[in-house]
C-alpha cells in the first residue's frame, strides 16, 4: 500500500512544535547551569552537536535517553517525558492525558 503524501500544513506544524521542544530543551538546560558540551557528556554523546541539533529543533531527544536527560537537567523523568511528548507527538499525547499541563505547554 503506497505511502500517503505528506501534508504541508501537518509538516510545518510538526517544524514549529520541534523547536519550541528545543527551546523549552535549551531553557532547562540554561536554568542547570550547564553547557551542551556538559550535557552531551552527562547524557554520553560523544558530540555536543546533537544538543544543538535537538535545540534547534533538527532532532529530537530519543526516547530511550529522555531518562539520562532529564537525570542531567535535574527534571522528573515523568514530566521530562510528558512535556516532550506533548512537543513531539501531540496527538498520543492528547489520546492519552487529554488537555493536561503539558498538552498546554506545547499549545503555546
Amino acid at each position: 500500500m503506497p505511502r500517503p503524501a505528506a501534508d504541508p500544513a501537518k509538516a510545518a506544524e510538526t517544524k514549529v512544535l520541534r523547536q519550541k521542544a528545543g527551546q523549552w530543551l535549551r531553557l532547562q538546560r540554561e536554568a542547570a547551569g550547564l553547557t551542551q558540551a556538559t550535557l552531551a557528556e552527562r547524557v554520553g554523546l560523544r558530540y555536543y552537536t546533537f544538543v544543538s541539533q535537538v535545540e534547534s529543533g533538527v532532532g529530537r531527544v530519543p526516547v530511550e535517553t529522555q531518562g539520562a536527560w532529564a537525570e542531567a537537567l535535574g527534571l522528573d523523568p515523568c514530566e521530562f517525558a510528558r512535556t516532550l511528548l506533548a512537543y513531539y507527538e501531540p496527538e498520543l499525547n492528547r489520546l492519552l492525558f487529554g488537555d493536561g499541563p503539558a498538552a498546554r505547554r506545547a499549545a503555546s
